[in-house]
């Protein structure tokens, strides 16, 4: 009898074992659980040609045009060997990376040594939305005279995207609108820089001439202020590239660190009064909130996602944030910038690579194997993806066993019980 009883509750604590693993299974599939952060995974090149498919048609040429074809892909990295890679890139000693980067590229550099600290994904080819204007800024504080008033026109008042707020028949000096350009991103006042250099498509010539002298090989411009067209393309090398170059223009620096400013008003309709002028904000962030923060560049499109510059000044060293592709859900890009830059400022010492073009470590100095343009990265062991996954399914592994158990020990109990009460009688 007693033989039997112990083969009936092994019984049962199987069946106690496996019936709330199912139960549990079924729960968790009908079960909604908050979004977790993940951050893009590049280690397989995804953009290594061409920036990621368009979402909308604003990259369609227009009737009778054609898509530039992808740029060329250097033989050798520029920067460095360190900088082919696709995946993170940190020297050898660094310190732990900062959480919560939801950038599929991003690059912090010394904007003096130009030492590249750290990078993602350097090369790697994205849109530049607004921060385009950067390059904007670099070929018309060389052309143009910041002193020069020009009368905004109605096509400038007409420009899609984020806007400052010009008038047509308005005067504005060049020094109003490389504010307007800088601190609101005005795509209006984009328009009317590049009509004082030839009208767009010269511009867009000399915008990517200087990309060309400046080493910047991955940059396309295929619009004055930075919204979507045909042949799009930047990298986040590039675009530090770009600010360190623009910074060492003074009124540039001074024009990226303004917080306030005012902007001229413009005639109204006819008989109708004036409109007045009005006060501008930096749209910048780090300014208000990142001690020692000294410019920076914000931008967006539904294409490009976030992009984002940003610099800041601490013990006599000036550092640069560079950031595209960004998932704005769990922190804000200037917020990711701020904690790259924190990340960059506890580097010393060590560096991937550099922004003037030219390796200035080694593979085997930098504590890694150099790896081929060609090839360039390989996976990690495991993502950041892979390995919330794992956790998840261990700690669903470990709650199902304890609700197995504790069934099998009421039960064991249950029919230990009865057996008893049965001998009694």
């Amino acid at each position: 009898m007693w033989l039997s009883a112990r083969a009936s509750v092994v019984a049962i604590l199987l069946l106690a074992f496996t019936g709330p693993l199912t139960i549990a299974q079924a729960e968790e599939s009908t079960t909604t659980t908050p979004p977790t952060f993940s951050t893009p995974n590049t280690d397989h090149c995804p953009n290594r040609s061409n920036p990621p498919a368009p979402t909308d048609t604003s990259e369609v040429p227009k009737p009778g045009g054609v898509a530039p074809g992808p740029l060329p892909i250097p033989h050798d990295p520029i920067g460095g060997p360190l900088l082919g890679r696709c995946g993170i890139i940190t020297p050898a000693g660094a310190p732990a990376l900062p959480e919560t980067i939801g950038a599929a590229s991003w690059v912090v550099a010394d904007l003096d040594t130009g030492e590249v600290l750290a990078a993602k994904d350097p090369h790697g080819r994205y849109r530049p939305a607004s921060t385009l204007k950067i390059l904007l800024a670099l070929v018309a504080l060389r052309e143009l005279n910041l002193s020069t008033v020009v009368t905004g026109t109605d096509e400038d008042a007409n420009m899609d995207g984020s806007r400052v707020g010009i008038g047509q028949g308005g005067r504005y000096s060049n020094n109003d609108l490389m504010q307007a350009l800088l601190m609101v991103s005005g795509n209006d006042a984009a328009n009317a820089l590049a009509r004082q250099m030839g009208g767009t498509e010269k511009t867009l010539e000399k915008m990517d001439a200087a990309a060309r002298e400046l080493g910047a090989m991955d940059t396309r411009a295929a619009t004055v202020c930075g919204l979507d067209g045909p042949g799009m393309s930047i990298s986040s090398y590039d675009l530090a590239v770009f600010f360190r170059e623009a910074m060492r223009n003074s009124d540039f620096a001074r024009l990226v660190r303004t917080e306030q400013a005012q902007f001229p008003g413009f005639p109204g309709p006819p008989g109708e009064p004036a409109l007045p002028g009005f006060a501008m904000a930096n749209d910048n962030q780090l300014l208000y909130n990142y001690p020692g923060a000294i410019g920076g560049k914000t931008g967006f499109t539904d294409d490009a996602h976030h992009t984002y510059v940003g610099a800041a000044e601490r013990f006599g060293r000036r550092l640069v944030v560079t950031i595209l592709d960004a998932d704005a859900t769990f922190l804000r890009p200037w917020e990711q910038g701020a904690r790259l830059l924190d990340y960059g400022f506890g580097i010393k010492g060590a560096n991937v690579g550099s922004l003037d073009g030219k390796p200035s470590v080694t593979a085997a100095e930098a504590g890694a194997p150099a790896v081929p343009a060609a090839t360039m990265a390989a996976p990690p062991a495991k993502t950041v993806h892979e390995i919330a996954r794992a956790s998840k399914n261990s700690q669903s592994i470990l709650v199902r066993f304890a609700i197995g158990l504790m069934g099998g020990i009421v039960v064991c109990l249950l029919v230990l019980a009865a057996m008893a009460k049965k001998k009694r009688r």
